[in-house]
């Protein structure tokens, strides 16, 4: 089975995503994103309701962003300010919290940050049982996101963007809090379908919305999984509950990436491994690098790197961090994500020639 490669992907103003990679990824590519509130400060962004749910009001804001980015970071290629179709896009829209709404748990937005969830709202095995999954699609959320498709579609023609889905774990996470994690020894056939509801939940809402995406002339056909809590369960419970619903989701996308946050992944290595059609997967610089690059190596990988050392580490340190990346991982993505608002231009733009310099020998 031929493997079709993601690589990392920052949406501007965005949580980090995945799309497709198209051979042209350098040996230490360097993925960018920002904290909103370093767009409030330069571009006077507003990420409130409105930056959400308003295409046209988010696309003049994205312009603007963008050409903050291009202005600072001159060497980056990805940002293009005379490609405009990124603009008219659903990437980043209410921030990781897509698959909550579709279950009914509402957003708190800010005006400087990325939405959190009603911390208050959680949802009981009673409610759980009681839920349908065509209920689920054709709620009040779904029809406010397609809503916003329809409006892109007319005013540009393509609907650009990667929605940020998370994973199983993470979405059950959301809408249980803490008592997932008993219920998967309290309570396992109840986390059994639970876990299998919402990957389905997943799968359907996904695939509906990548055809309006498709059907409008933006190509997508990918899913990639967020575990960022996975490290929460043992490689055991992964492999019993978590790994067959990462699976299934596999195998419904033409492309398929596993995104496990800054972790040590080399416990769960043995599971992950088996994921079919596995085209990207990331980690934390604690895992065994080498072991990774061996046993992962038809999927492009990426290793995150913390947004707090970027500004307050040495720069000898952060060269250390990237030579060892180099001569242990690469060819890899540097995820580089929520760069703090405070960190100096000239600190990232030190990483990204750290990088070339690397890449060059």
């Amino acid at each position: 089975m031929k493997v079709l490669k993601l690589r990392n992907h920052i949406p501007v103003g965005g949580p980090a995503r995945r799309e497709p990679a198209d051979g042209t990824e350098t040996g230490m590519r360097v993925s960018l994103g920002f904290e909103p509130k370093w767009f409030c400060l330069r571009c006077n962004t507003n990420f409130s309701e409105k930056w959400h749910k308003n295409p046209i009001y988010r696309y003049q804001s994205l312009k603007k962003m963008k050409h903050e980015l291009v202005k600072a970071f001159p060497s980056v290629p990805y940002w293009d300010e005379k490609n405009t179709e990124d603009l008219a896009t659903i990437s980043g829209i209410y921030g990781s919290y897509v698959v909550p709404q579709i279950f009914g748990i509402p957003l708190r937005y800010n005006s400087e940050a990325w939405p959190e969830l009603e911390p208050e709202k959680k949802l009981t095995i009673s409610e759980i049982d009681k839920l349908d999954i065509d209920g689920l699609l054709s709620g009040p959320f779904t029809e406010e996101l397609f809503s916003q498709m329809e409006v892109i579609q007319s005013e540009w023609g393509k609907i650009h963007g990667y929605l940020n889905w998370q994973g199983v774990l993470n979405n059950a996470f959301h809408l249980r809090g803490q008592e997932i994690f008993l219920d998967i020894f309290d309570k396992p056939d109840f986390a059994h379908h639970f876990f299998s509801l919402i990957s389905d939940v997943m799968i359907r809402m996904a695939k509906a919305v990548q055809k309006k995406q498709r059907d409008s002339g933006f190509y997508i056909d990918q899913f990639s999984v967020s575990n960022c809590v996975v490290n929460m369960i043992s490689p055991k419970a992964y492999r019993e509950f978590i790994f067959p619903c990462d699976t299934k989701i596999a195998h419904q996308f033409e492309r398929f990436g596993c995104h496990t946050c800054n972790w040590d992944i080399t416990p769960y290595i043995d599971s992950l491994k088996e994921l079919p059609k596995l085209g990207y997967i990331d980690m934390g610089m604690m895992s065994d690098l080498p072991r990774v690059r061996k046993t992962f190596s038809t999927a492009r990988r990426a290793v995150m790197y913390s947004p707090v050392k970027l500004k307050d580490a040495g720069l000898p340190e952060i060269r250390t961090d990237m030579e060892k990346i180099h001569r242990e991982f690469s060819p890899c993505d540097i995820v580089m994500a929520d760069v703090q608002f405070d960190t100096p231009d000239k600190r990232v733009n030190d990483l990204l020639d750290i990088c070339r310099n690397l890449e060059a020998h």
